[in-house]
């Protein structure tokens, strides 16, 4: 994730921000509302404003299935955290921050298989659902939507519901030449740069 880092950096480089007001390894931490501190990926600071804050995230092996809840969790709750900080004034009074979130997950065929949904009680939301065959011996029942659906699904949302400004889902081969498909044209890297420039470039407008 540090080549993309680094892209990131270059990007609101050529966008006008000043390189050092960009941090990526070091000085990365936020007050939040619900706890002290959070350490982000990346991050802009400049003349005592939070233009952003990224996080970079990446899934892959055998037990992606195992931490999908938890990256949802952790998602949802620091841009809460953050947001809640901002309306009580830790990060300036000016132009709001840009919130970016990066989703890298291994391309294999168990992330792109149909995973069941435990509905002891209630049924899940339609669109973790994956309509059967009426060919098929079970088409009376439904079948949830892969771990590479549900993670889309989570970085649409997490825009759909301005929890982020921007949002990018990327799926990557773990092979000696690496293959990278973006799935969504709205979550796709042009976009999610095209973003980035355009809050850079409002926030310098604005000074």
């Amino acid at each position: 994730m540090g080549a993309l880092e680094v892209l990131v950096a270059d990007i609101l480089c050529d966008a006008g921000m000043k390189k050092l007001d960009i941090r990526t390894r070091t000085a990365l931490e936020l007050p939040g509302y619900f706890r002290a501190t959070k350490k982000w990926d990346l991050m802009v600071v400049s003349e005592g404003q939070l233009v952003m804050a990224m996080e970079f995230k990446s899934q892959a092996g055998k037990s992606i299935g195992n931490n999908v809840n938890n990256r949802a969790e952790e998602a949802v709750g620091s841009a809460k955290d953050i947001w809640t900080a901002y309306r009580e004034g830790r990060f300036g009074q000016f132009l709001a921050p840009f919130l970016g979130y990066f989703f890298l997950l291994e391309d294999r065929q168990s992330v792109r298989a149909p995973v069941s949904n435990k509905e002891p009680y209630f049924p899940v939301d339609p669109a973790f659902r994956r309509e059967p065959r009426e060919s098929s011996p079970d088409s009376r029942r439904y079948h949830g939507v892969s771990y590479s659906a549900r993670y889309e699904l989570l970085c649409r949302r997490l825009v759909l519901e301005r929890l982020y400004s921007s949002a990018c889902f990327l799926m990557a081969t773990n092979s000696q030449k690496t293959q990278i498909t973006q799935p969504a044209d709205d979550l796709n890297f042009h976009r999610f740069a095209a973003s980035l420039r355009g809050h850079a470039v409002t926030f310098l407008g604005d000074r």
